[in-house]
């Protein structure tokens, strides 16, 4: 045990995870070239990748880990004086999974929770294996920072699988966080006793499903946000037949009912779909073929949405896909936040990957 771990929890020390709209001091990010998961020795992804960084570093700093391997390359592509290229080693670059959830206290103090991964499903229905460094990623990332450390040892999570106000109510999916191939041993109360103390939060919101075929068992953040205290914004279809449409319903039923932990009643805002997403088979080609890895096939719809954004200092930034709906996306997102730009990057190669901007990179807070 390192000796900045702690052994008591936020709630006790009293920490609580903010909101992504409160002030950051920069985004985190791992550099992709897994050739089971990226098409073409991850060359595609890279690309796209540093498009997000570089959007980021607009605005803030980034510091993106990568492999001993890709360090030259990275560090070459990511030339920016707002870019940091750090070598960490990792299986993935899923850092809203692997990184650590950071939190804070009314001192202005920072301390990171370092929940046990697993690949989203372990040797059940886990992505890839290993993932030893996967789960070392968020231990060195507080090592880094100088950050003390909380460490859930057997109690398996991933930031994508919540969203938080700042103000006591937490987001998530019963599909992900009560999954067996999470946390078994454990019933609702106790996951809900785990989210309470490390996050201090006191209201939980349980939607029942996320996106129809997220391969990370329906994470909320590919499927809905907060966008303000008593504000959400909701992935939504009109179209009967397509298999998100009563997962939609499902969710607004239980947001109009709900009360956040202020008492107040949640505002709904409905982002559309962009139309189905497949993989081509060119696509598909270029993904190494391992045993025990997602497979990649053009006959399996991607998790396509909006909803994937972040939320940085000044902007927000957004997946696009080629699709009319981007237009309509980018002009909700004006309408919802008016006092940040709105930037639209390519993310159809980061959601061949199972993921999109949110699921690429972790806020630290100021």
């Amino acid at each position: 045990m390192s000796p900045s771990t702690i052994l008591s929890t936020p709630r006790a020390d009293g920490f609580r995870m903010p909101a992504e709209w409160e002030t950051q001091q920069q985004v985190w990010m791992v550099w992709p070239e897994r050739p089971d998961n990226w098409r073409l020795g991850g060359k595609p992804a890279q690309a796209a990748f540093c498009q997000v960084a570089l959007a980021i570093a607009q605005y803030q700093q980034v510091s993106i880990g990568v492999s001993a391997g890709q360090y030259d390359n990275a560090q070459a592509r990511l030339s920016h004086i707002n870019i940091r290229v750090l070598e960490i080693s990792n299986d993935d670059a899923w850092m809203r999974d692997t990184g650590p959830t950071f939190v804070i206290n009314d001192q202005g103090q920072t301390r990171g929770i370092d929940w046990t991964f697993n690949a989203w499903g372990g040797l059940h229905s886990g992505l890839y294996w290993p993932w030893l460094r996967d789960d070392q990623v968020a231990r060195k990332v507080l090592a880094i920072e100088h950050l003390p450390r909380y460490r859930t040892e057997g109690f398996v999570l991933e930031g994508g699988a919540i969203h938080v106000d700042g103000e006591g109510t937490l987001l998530t999916t019963a599909e992900c966080l009560l999954n067996s191939n999470r946390n078994p041993h454990l019933s609702q109360n106790e996951v809900e006793h785990y989210l309470r103390e490390y996050l201090n939060v006191s209201t939980i919101i349980w939607l029942p499903e996320g996106l129809y075929n997220d391969e990370t068992d329906g994470h909320i953040d590919n499927f809905c946000c907060f966008v303000r205290p008593g504000e959400v914004v909701l992935a939504w279809t009109d179209d009967a037949d397509d298999p998100n449409y009563q997962r939609c319903r499902a969710a607004l039923e239980v947001l109009t009912q709900a009360k956040d932990a202020q008492g107040r009643s949640l505002t709904v805002h409905k982002m559309p779909l962009p139309s189905p997403i497949y993989a081509t088979e060119q696509e598909c080609a270029g993904v190494d073929i391992v045993a025990g890895s997602q497979p990649r096939t053009p006959d399996i719809r991607l998790a396509g949405s909006y909803i994937n954004f972040l939320i940085i200092n000044c902007a927000i930034i957004a997946p696009s896909f080629d699709d009319p709906m981007d237009a309509v996306a980018k002009k909700i997102l004006r309408e919802i936040f008016p006092d940040r730009d709105i930037v639209m990057v390519p993310g159809r190669e980061i959601l061949l990957g199972g993921g999109n901007i949110h699921c690429i990179t972790q806020q630290q807070p100021k």
